[in-house]
């Protein structure tokens, strides 16, 4: 798996869990708080939007992560 791979997979996750610890009807609730969790991640990818910038990716490049190097211009 790529960098690109790992950033989408992981900012799903994260949003996903924070979501079922967040909200009052989910089983697993913990607190509303996790929500706050959910607009940081959210915040970061439009960030990385505007920006191009993404602390996630660099550090999963220095844990040894390859770059894609697929491009959408084949």
């Amino acid at each position: 798996m790529t960098v690109d791979r790992y950033i989408h997979l992981l900012a799903g996750l994260f949003i996903l869990l924070s979501l079922a610890l967040g909200v009052n009807g989910s089983p697993v609730f913990v607190s509303q708080w996790w929500l706050a969790f959910t607009a940081f991640v959210g915040a970061n990818l439009f960030q990385f939007g505007i920006t191009n910038v993404c602390p996630m990716g660099w550090i999963l490049k220095k844990l040894g992560v390859p770059e894609s190097t697929m491009s959408c211009n084949r």
